[in-house]
């Protein structure tokens, strides 16, 4: 059931993006996409690629299970091949419909309402711009990533018979307010 609608929503993620881009579908010459909501093969980047007509020799990564760090995964992964491909247009698409982690809430547990959000968003990455067509929100000016010391209690999730477990630190915004850095 989950595979059908994660790749729907994230085709309709995808199409505002492409959208605010505002160049031909058939520019696209990558798609990323990362969803921890289910693991079917064909995955959810193959159905995205027939929902959205994409060329069929679009170059796929389909990321699966990755949890919360995939959003610094995908955009480096972005970069990477904006920079190593020339004229590349990469699609990354993450998208959630998070029904299994889905548990009933205790008191003590709340931080469960958290794993069981859902939504999507998608963004285009690209360098070396075509300055009279394309119009550049943000710049990725570099994109790193690195293990905080002593922060692997900060988001736990198991897979069990019954589904996720899932456990959100309320430390996590520390964790990632103390090591988040900007360069000018």
């Amino acid at each position: 059931m989950l595979n059908p609608e994660v790749s729907k929503l994230g085709q309709q993620a995808a199409l505002k993006a492409i959208k605010k881009w505002g160049q031909p579908i058939s520019k696209i010459t990558h798609l990323i996409f990362c969803t921890a909501s289910c693991v079917d093969m064909p995955g959810a980047d193959f159905q995205l690629v027939k929902l959205l007509s994409l060329n069929p020799s679009v170059t796929r990564t389909m990321i699966y299970e990755a949890g919360c760090y995939v959003d610094a995964t995908v955009l480096r992964l972005a970069k990477d091949f904006a920079e190593n491909n020339e004229g590349a247009r990469i699609l990354v698409v993450c998208a959630e419909i998070t029904t299994v982690f889905f548990h009933g809430l205790t008191d003590t547990h709340i931080d469960i309402l958290v794993g069981q959000a859902h939504g999507a968003s998608a963004v285009i990455v690209g360098a070396n711009l075509e300055p009279e067509i394309e119009r550049p929100l943000f710049e990725i000016v570099a994109c790193r990533q690195t293990i905080i010391p002593n922060s692997e209690h900060g988001v736990v999730a198991n897979i069990r018979e019954m589904g996720f477990n899932y456990y959100l630190s309320g430390e996590v915004p520390k964790f990632v307010g103390g090591n988040v850095g900007f360069s000018d």
